[in-house]
C-alpha cells in the first residue's frame, strides 16, 4: 500500500480518536449530573474513568500538536533571515528535542511496566492498558519532532537523536529487560551513562535551556531539565513519567481542555461579531464607546480561551477594522489597545489559569474565582478609563444611540450573553463542580452555535474541535513536564531554603511584594503562564506564607503579573501574536502598547498592596 495513503488514514484515525475522547470527556460529567439528579446515584468509577480519558486525550492531542509543529516554544530563530545558520540551528534543536523525548519514551515504558498491575480495573478498563498511551505517545512525538520540523526536512541528522536518546536511556533499558540483574556486558556502559548524568548534568541543562530559544518545545525543555537534575541527585528516570501521570490524572484538570473547546467553538462562530455589535450599540454613544466595547468583548473571550492569545487571533482583524474604519481611532492606538486587552479576562471565572493556581497551591478554586473578580474589574475600568480620556482629548466621533438597534443586537446575542451567567451561577451556588461547569459550557456552546444560531454545521463541528486540539496537547504536555520539575524543586527543599534566604535580607512584607512583582513581571515576559504556575508557584507559596500573605491574594498577584508580562519584551506572547496577526513590526507593536502597559503595571501595584480587592469577595466562600 502507498505509504502516503497509510499516513493519511492514520492521521484521520488519530483525529477521529481525539474528537471521540473530547466528546467522552464532556459527556461523562453530564451523565453523572443526570444520574445524580434523577436517580440519586452517580456513575460508578466516574472519577477514575475521567482520569483515564484525560490521559489518553492528553497524549493523543500532544502527538497531533507535534505533527503540526504547534507545541509551545520560544523559537527566536523564526525571526532570523533564512539561510545556512538558521537551518543549522533548527537541525540542532530538532536533534536535541528528539533525543530528549526518546529518553522520555524509555522512562515511561519502564514506569508502566513497574507501576501498574494488569488486573487493576477502573470501571471496565485495565489501568495498565490506558497507561500504555504514555510510551506510545512519546514514541510518536519523538518521531514527529525528527520528521515535521521547519528547517532541513531532507536531513537525517535529527534521526540520530533517536539513537542518542536510546544510549542515554541505557540504564532504564537494562532495567526494563533484566531488572536488577544487569548482564556483565552492560555493567560498564550503564555505569558510564549514570556517571555522565552525575558529572555533566549542569552542562546538559545549559544546552537544553539554550535549545529552547532555537525552537525546542517547552515541554521537552522543562521535562528534561527535571530529568537531569533528578538523575544527578540520585533519583530514577521513572520519576518524570510518574509525575506526568500524576498531573494528568488530577480531578480538576479535565476543565482545561473542555473550557478550551468551548472557547474555540465561540471564536469559530459569529459570536464575536454579535457581541461586538451589541456592545457597539450599547456604548457607541459614549466617548470611547467602541473602546469600551473592545475591552468588554476581549474580556469575555479570554475568560474562556485562557491566556493562549486566541482572542487576538480570532477577533483582532474585526476589532481593528471597526476601531479604525468606523470609530475613526488612529491605527496605532487601536492595535495597542487590542494587544493590551488580549488577555484581560484572565482574572474572571471560569479562567483556566485560576483553576490551575487553585489546584497547584491547594487553595479553594471557588475562593480564587471570587478573589479575581474585583482586580479583573479594576483592570477593565483602567483600560476603559484611558480609552475614554483618549477619545475626549482626540475628539473621536460618537454614534447616536438607538434603543431599537440595541435591543435587536442584544436579542441576536442573548444566548452568548447568558453563557457566563449560567456557568457562574451553577458553580458559585455549588450546583456544579468545576469539571461539570466546563462540560455544561461545551454542551451549551454546541447547542447554541450548531442548532440555534447555526454558525457551525454538524459536518464542520469536528474540524472546529480539532483547531483547539494543538493548544490542548501543548498545554497538557507542558503541565505534565512542569510537574516533574516542580516535584524536584519541592523534594530538594528549595522553597524552604529560598524562604530562609529571602527573610534574612528582606524584613518588610511591602519590600517583598515589590521584589515579587518585579520578578513575576520578568518571568511573565519569558515564560508561558501554565509552566510558570507549576514551576514558580511552589517556590513562591512558602514565601508568601512566611510574610503572612493570604494565599488567594498571593495567587491573584501572581496572575495579574503574568497577564501584564504578556506585554513585556523580549518574549511577551501578546506582542508576537499581534505582530503576526496585524502584519506589523514587533517593535512597532511594542511602542503602541507602552501607554497601556504603564497603566496595567499601576493596577498591578494597587492589587498587590491593597488586599481588599482580592479578599473581600473571597471571604464569603
Amino acid at each position: 500500500m502507498n505509504p502516503l495513503v497509510v499516513r493519511l488514514w492514520f492521521r484521520r484515525a488519530e483525529s477521529l480518536a481525539v474528537v471521540v475522547f473530547i466528546g467522552l470527556l464532556a459527556l461523562l460529567p453530564l451523565a453523572e449530573m443526570v444520574a445524580r439528579t434523577f436517580f440519586r446515584t452517580g456513575i460508578p468509577a466516574e472519577v477514575g474513568l475521567m482520569a483515564q480519558i484525560l490521559i489518553v486525550l492528553g497524549f493523543l492531542s500532544a502527538t497531533i500538536a507535534a505533527r503540526q509543529g504547534d507545541h509551545l516554544n520560544i523559537a527566536l530563530i523564526h525571526y532570523w533571515r533564512p539561510g545556512s545558520a538558521r537551518s543549522a540551528v533548527g537541525l540542532a534543536s530538532s536533534t536535541v528535542a528528539t533525543t530528549l523525548v526518546t529518553i522520555f519514551f524509555w522512562s515511561s515504558l519502564s514506569f508502566v511496566q513497574l507501576s501498574f498491575n494488569p488486573w487493576t480495573i477502573i470501571g471496565f478498563i485495565p489501568d495498565q492498558v490506558v497507561a500504555w498511551v504514555m510510551p506510545i505517545g512519546y514514541a510518536l512525538i519523538a518521531w514527529r519532532l525528527a520528521v515535521y520540523r521547519p528547517e532541513g526536512r531532507d536531513s537525517w541528522v535529527p534521526f540520530a537523536g533517536l539513537l542518542a536518546g536510546t544510549v542515554l536511556a541505557l540504564p532504564v533499558i537494562a532495567r526494563i529487560f533484566w531488572g536488577t540483574d544487569v548482564p556483565p556486558f552492560l555493567t560498564l556502559p550503564v555505569a558510564s551513562i549514570d556517571g555522565f548524568y552525575s558529572a555533566f548534568a549542569p552542562w546538559a541543562v545549559l544546552v537544553i535551556v539554550l535549545s529552547a530559544f532555537a525552537g525546542t518545545p517547552l515541554f521537552v525543555v522543562i521535562g528534561s531539565v527535571a530529568l537531569f537534575f533528578i538523575k544527578q541527585s540520585g533519583g530514577e528516570f521513572e520519576i518524570v513519567a510518574n509525575q506526568a501521570y500524576t498531573e494528568l490524572t488530577q480531578t480538576t484538570l479535565p476543565a482545561i481542555p473542555l473550557f478550551t473547546i468551548a472557547g474555540f467553538l465561540l471564536s469559530e462562530s459569529q459570536a464575536g461579531a454579535r457581541l461586538i455589535h451589541v456592545f457597539r450599540n450599547l456604548f457607541g454613544w459614549l466617548p470611547g464607546g467602541m473602546i469600551i466595547a473592545t475591552v468588554v468583548v476581549c474580556a469575555f473571550f479570554t475568560t474562556f480561551t485562557g491566556a493562549s492569545g486566541v482572542t487576538i487571533i480570532a477577533l483582532g482583524g474585526l476589532l481593528s477594522k471597526i476601531l479604525v474604519d468606523h470609530a475613526k481611532i488612529p491605527r496605532a492606538f487601536a492595535l495597542g489597545l487590542i494587544t493590551a486587552v488580549g488577555s484581560i479576562g484572565i482574572l474572571f471565572p471560569p479562567s483556566l489559569p485560576i483553576i490551575l493556581v487553585g489546584a497547584t497551591t491547594q487553595t479553594s478554586i471557588l475562593q480564587m474565582f471570587a478573589g479575581g473578580i474585583l482586580p479583573g474589574v479594576l483592570m477593565v475600568l483602567a483600560m476603559v478609563g484611558y480609552g475614554v480620556i483618549y477619545s475626549i482629548r482626540h475628539k473621536v466621533p460618537v454614534e447616536p444611540f438607538s434603543l431599537h438597534k440595541t435591543a435587536s443586537a442584544a436579542k441576536a446575542s442573548i444566548w452568548e450573553i447568558l453563557l457566563p451567567v449560567i456557568l457562574v451561577t451553577g458553580y458559585f451556588t455549588g450546583l456544579l463542580s468545576i469539571v461539570e461547569t466546563s462540560a455544561v459550557a461545551v454542551l451549551y456552546t454546541v447547542v447554541i452555535e450548531v442548532f440555534v444560531n447555526r454558525d457551525i454545521s454538524l459536518k464542520q463541528l469536528p474540524r472546529v474541535i480539532l483547531k483547539g486540539v494543538p493548544i490542548i496537547g501543548g498545554v497538557l504536555a507542558l503541565l505534565a513536564s512542569s510537574q516533574a520539575l516542580s516535584y524536584f524543586i519541592v523534594d530538594s527543599a528549595v522553597p524552604q531554603a529560598l524562604t530562609r534566604w529571602v527573610q534574612a535580607y528582606v524584613t518588610s512584607p511591602y519590600l517583598f511584594i515589590l521584589i515579587l512583582n518585579v520578578a513575576l513581571l520578568v518571568a511573565g515576559s519569558l515564560m508561558d503562564i501554565f509552566s510558570a504556575i507549576l514551576i514558580l508557584l511552589p517556590l513562591i507559596a512558602p514565601l508568601g506564607a512566611a510574610y503572612g500573605i493570604n494565599p488567594v491574594h498571593l495567587g491573584i498577584i501572581f496572575l495579574v503579573n503574568m497577564e501584564v508580562g504578556f506585554l513585556l519584551p523580549p518574549i511577551g506572547l501578546n506582542l508576537f501574536l499581534a505582530s503576526y496577526r496585524f502584519q506589523r513590526p514587533y517593535l512597532e507593536i511594542s511602542r503602541n502598547v507602552f501607554p497601556f502597559l504603564v497603566i496595567q503595571i499601576a493596577v498591578v501595584l494597587i492589587v498587590s498592596y491593597v488586599p481588599f480587592f482580592t479578599t473581600a469577595l473571597a471571604s464569603f466562600f
